[in-house]
């Protein structure tokens, strides 16, 4: 037997070379050949800038979601994002070797393969979770169709492409964000969302299990309508969980108590609007996070929904509320209720042009204030007055004679801040107010005019609230913000003085409207600062609020701008003020801002508006404590068109019998007096004792007539004064009266207890209407250079007939 001859090593050199040269070739080859079928069948893979948009609160709950072009729901999140409890249950169910295989599995491709021969069809898996991605992003169609061998063929093809192309992390974020969960639901998010009300983030780990198993059979498992097949496949996870060592026993059991709960699936609908705005200005953006506190918004949407429903049917609202320190609305609510067509749902009442209203009042009176023309009790006459052709009335058309700064803001007067605007300048007004970000909307052509303080121009809630946030301040106000992103935008709209002075007018409001709160109730600290305003014809309730934290503004009315009768601010909009008021946390802002340095309380005088301690007593008809900004004590407003006499201190020269000189006019013993005045046209509403203090003494005999005396008594004809009126029988009409104003020169303004009837000519006739069936009346006819003329009247019952 010839013994073999071991090969010589050339030899065995040559054959190890030919057998690499081989390999490498071979490897060439399918080399080439892979990147030929990677060009010719190249990967598709979902673009990262399309698809659905969630837009989110503050804390990550899903506001509103805008499906993509095929109706299906996805939140974009990545696995940093996702609840680690989820990770894990995912990966070593469905694919425990995920970072370890090149996007295919051998052993469990030739256990699928050994199923299938025995079967007939792919009764196994074998899929790795890349292999799952394969087919979500290419399920496949005809001979390639999903559970065949040749769709198995197809996703191992892909499944190669996508770990050539792609890193583990990308390919398992394509899998938790297009991983199919039942409906139009897709990705591990938004499913958490849809059927747990809550974030992936946050999951248990009996969740985890639902939801890491709920894709192999979307439809068969969905746990709001399958609970117990669902179960069922999540213990079977929970199970497994177990055997691998991964959770211990005791987790898994108090995992399986759990029971499947899930909510019916339907998409959020929280703040609609202002998602709707984020998403129009943001288009490619897929996840937007907003300022908005996801408990307080729903809070308030049910407040504003419960609110309207004893409102009438076609009235909308809107309420925005601003954080004071960090400007970010945590309240939007830009409409009743969203898409209804009845109340126009689909207008964002936040940001539509509507009329202020009286809302602007505070700012004008702040500018008073910084200019030194005002303090907050100088003296204002609230009573009719002609601006140049333009005679405002107020709202209730009554009016009150002499007010000061304080009493005209609580109360909204129109005339005294018609008066404030018309001496400070509507220009000069608006361009402030431009600089404070409330950018008035006037008509084509218009310029600024007195009217824009009593609503004649148009303007947004979000500006108005941007910019009351200034009373919380410092008198800087600035921009709603939305989104985190959006740069703090600060405007100085009043001094830090003025603004405090504001507030603490606002805050001292009368508590008599619906739904404020009672006094001594609330802290002080963390009282209301608050204001309404009404449009012209009923069309616009504001009411706006300032707390130390928080700004907040309510409007109601009707988005098509159609009068809404009776529906005002007070009594409209101020309830639901204080009602979402209720529902803020106070507590976490800033604190209530100290007096400032220069701001002082002073004692001063009526009607001269001087100070208490420099002014003789004669002169002091009422002393009130103003607060004093920078130490300016301003008079009392001179008089326009001064008539009959001028208001303020006037010194006369008197005889020894009380009577005055003129000019020319001289007397043997002289000697100086000093009245103080009030302002012509708050005489009717005098006591007797302040129209007597101020009276003029008469004039010396042989003295000629100054311009003290100019202005002409009048007296009031038709009825004598303290006449009894009775009704006649059987009469449901109200009582008319027809006066006359005897020895009147130019326009007459005639008064109804307090309330604006109507102005006359000259001595022609006025007809009155009594509209009460029985009381006592008070007839004034008021001139314009300050004669007036007044009548009591009694009305009483028809007689009885027996």
């Amino acid at each position: 037997m010839a013994s073999s001859e071991p090969m010589p090593v050339p030899l065995r050199r040559a054959r190890l070379r030919r057998w690499l040269r081989a390999i490498t070739i071979t490897l060439l080859v399918l080399l080439l050949i892979a990147l030929l079928f990677d060009r010719l069948f190249p990967l598709h893979l979902p673009a990262p800038d399309t698809g659905s948009t969630v837009v989110l609160a503050r804390d990550g709950t899903p506001l509103r979601a805008f499906a993509d072009s095929d109706g299906v729901w996805r939140y974009p999140i990545a696995a940093k994002q996702v609840s680690p409890l989820y990770l894990t249950a995912l990966l070593h169910y469905e694919d425990r070797w995920f970072y370890r295989h090149p996007g295919v599995n051998p052993y469990a491709l030739a256990r699928g393969l050994a199923s299938g021969l025995l079967h007939g069809h792919v009764a196994s898996g074998g899929s790795t979770l890349t292999m799952q991605v394969a087919r979500i992003i290419q399920p496949g169609s005809g001979m390639f169709r999903p559970h065949t061998f040749g769709g198995k063929l197809q996703q191992i093809f892909r499944a190669l492409q996508l770990e050539a192309h792609l890193s583990k992390a990308q390919i398992l974020d394509l899998y938790l964000n297009h991983a199919p969960f039942g409906g139009p639901i897709e990705g591990v998010e938004a499913a958490s969302w849809a059927y747990l009300g809550k974030p992936a983030s946050q999951l248990s780990r009996a969740e985890a299990a639902l939801l890491a198993v709920l894709p192999q059979s979307p439809s068969r498992l969905r746990p709001d309508r399958h609970p117990e097949a669902a179960r069922t496949a999540r213990d079977k996870v929970l199970g497994r969980m177990h055997d691998l060592g991964i959770w211990s026993a005791a987790q898994v059991r108090d995992a399986a108590i759990e029971p499947v709960v899930a909510r019916s699936l339907r998409a959020p609908l929280s703040a609609a609007l202002l998602a709707e705005r984020l998403h129009q200005q943001q288009p490619q953006v897929r996840r937007i996070t907003t300022t908005i506190d996801a408990d307080l918004q729903r809070a308030a949407e049910d407040r504003v929904s419960t609110y309207l429903a004893r409102l009438p049917a076609r009235t909308s609202a809107a309420l925005l509320v601003v954080d004071n320190a960090t400007l970010e609305a945590s309240i939007y609510v830009g409409t009743a209720e969203f898409a209804d067509p009845i109340r126009l749902g689909h207008v964002d009442m936040v940001r539509a042009p509507r009329s202020p209203g009286s809302t602007l009042k505070p700012f004008l009176y702040g500018l008073a204030l910084d200019d030194g023309l005002i303090t907050s009790q100088s003296l204002l006459v609230d009573a009719p007055q002609d601006f140049g052709g333009y005679k405002p009335g107020n709202f209730d058309e009554a009016f009150s004679g002499p007010v000061s700064v304080a009493e005209a803001l609580q109360r909204s007067l129109n005339v005294p801040a018609v008066d404030v605007l018309d001496r400070i300048g509507p220009n000069r007004f608006v361009a402030r107010l431009a600089n404070g970000g409330i950018d008035l909307g006037l008509p084509d052509g218009a310029k600024p005019n007195l009217s824009i303080i009593l609503g004649g121009a148009s303007t947004r809630l979000e500006n108005l609230v941007g910019a009351y946030t200034a009373f919380a301040n410092g008198g800087i106000a600035g921009t709603p913000r939305y989104t985190p992103e959006q740069p703090m935008q600060p405007r100085r709209m009043l001094s830090p003085g003025a603004a405090w002075i504001i507030r603490d007018i606002l805050a001292h409001n009368p508590a008599d409207a619906e739904g404020a709160p009672l006094e001594g109730t609330i802290n002080r600290h963390d009282a209301v600062a608050w204001k309404t305003g009404t449009s012209y014809g009923y069309r616009d309730a504001w009411a706006i609020g300032v707390t130390d934290r928080w700004t907040i503004g309510v409007w109601i009315g009707r988005p098509d701008g159609t009068p809404s009768p009776g529906q005002y601010g007070a009594v409209t909009a101020l309830p639901l003020l204080f009602q979402v008021v209720d529902i803020l946390p106070q507590r976490g802002g800033r604190a209530h801002a100290a007096q400032p340095a220069s701001v002082r309380a002073v004692d001063i005088c009526w009607p001269l508006g001087t100070a208490f301690n420099a002014t003789p007593a004669n002169l002091c008809r009422q002393r009130r404590t103003a607060w004093v900004l920078d130490e300016a004590l301003p008079p009392t407003f001179a008089e326009r068109d001064l008539g009959a006499w001028a208001s303020g201190l006037v010194s006369l020269r008197m005889n020894d019998q009380g009577q005055r000189l003129s000019a020319a006019c001289h007397a043997r013993h002289e000697h100086r007096v000093q009245l103080a005045r009030w302002p012509t046209l708050v005489t009717p509403w005098l006591s007797v004792d302040d129209r007597t203090s101020s009276a003029l003494p008469p004039l010396a005999p042989g003295c000629a007539a100054d311009s003290l005396d100019v202005a002409a008594p009048i007296r009031i004809a038709g009825l004598s004064d303290g006449v009894t009126l009775r009704k006649a029988p059987n009469s449901n009409k109200p009582l008319r009266v027809t006066l006359q104003a005897l020895g009147a020169q130019g326009t007459v303004q005639w008064l109804l207890n307090g309330r604006l009837q109507g102005s006359s000519e000259g001595d022609a006739k006025m007809l009155l209407t009594l509209m009460q069936a029985t009381g006592d009346y008070r007839v004034t006819a008021l001139a314009g250079d300050g004669a007036f003329a007044t009548i009591a009247l009694h009305v009483v019952g028809p007689p009885s007939i027996e």
